[in-house]
């Protein structure tokens, strides 16, 4: 059961009213449990941000890094005990802006991780700054005026890494959020998946949708399926979050190469 993850004794979260973490760790958990995962053999690594205080409510071994590091401290969690299951949860903030050369290198190594990324456009723990993903034109606290810089694609990022899985769903589809992270679970490999959520407090606030329901519907607003994407032209998708797979394929993972070498140094095969 879904209980059987979760610290219940740690309730009330931490988020924010309309905040859309809960509903990710709502899907997390529950394929963690679909899959029958022990929580003695899974461990969820987090970074600093509202998404890396997901470790403060889950009911197995937890590792809580430092800022942008958590696939850092998630490959060698990997490396010195391949048997576990290990699962990095990272903002935008964490996860492609301060951590990007950490994200663009686990994706290369292909480091068994399944890494779940919340993008929702702006550090919101800190107040609401500007970050990687954040939207051209945007107002944010350190963008008063408007932001003069185009965000990330990290999905494109981290196809153009060598990442094996990667996805991108957001917090409005639930049934399509549970499907994606499901998959990148069962991946052997770097998984990926990208969750657009919304920010109400901070982003909301600063780009006229003071309420939950305005940011869920403005997400809704912007979201295309990725099999209509492909028949639209890329000024047609400025703007947009596109979701979907967009890469689903086998590949050896670094736990096994890395393996393969230590045996042959002992001369085995």
């Amino acid at each position: 059961m879904l209980q059987d993850y979760l610290l219940k004794e740690k309730m009330p979260h931490f988020w924010c009213s309309g905040c859309g973490n809960g509903i990710v760790l709502q899907s997390l958990l529950r394929n963690v449990d679909k899959q029958k995962w022990s929580r003695e053999n899974t461990v969820v690594v987090t970074g600093i941000g509202c998404w890396g205080k997901a470790d403060d409510y889950v009911r197995t071994n937890t590792f809580h890094g430092t800022h942008g590091r958590a696939l850092a401290f998630a490959t060698g969690i990997k490396l010195a005990n391949p048997g576990l299951n290990v699962i990095a949860l990272m903002g935008d903030g964490d996860g492609i802006t301060i951590g990007g050369n950490h994200l663009i290198h686990a994706a290369r190594r292909n480091a068994d991780v399944t890494a779940i990324m919340v993008n929702n456009l702006n550090y919101g723990m800190t107040g609401g700054q500007y970050s990687g993903t954040t939207p051209k034109h945007a107002i944010t606290k350190t963008s008063p005026y408007g932001h003069v810089e185009k965000g990330f694609d990290v999905c494109g990022v981290v196809r153009a890494a060598g990442a094996p899985f990667v996805a991108r769903g957001t917090v409005f589809d639930v049934v399509q959020l549970n499907r994606l992270v499901e998959l990148a679970l069962l991946h052997r490999g770097f998984s990926f998946v990208e969750v657009i959520s919304p920010c109400p407090t901070h982003f909301g606030r600063s780009n006229r949708m003071p309420s939950a329901p305005a940011m869920m519907q403005w997400i809704k607003d912007r979201t295309v399926p990725a099999a209509k994407a492909q028949a639209m032209s890329r000024e047609d998708l400025c703007g947009k979050f596109v979701t979907g797979v967009f890469e689903d394929r086998e590949q050896e993972d670094y736990s096994t190469a890395y393996q393969r070498v230590i045996d042959g140094l002992k001369g085995e095969k």
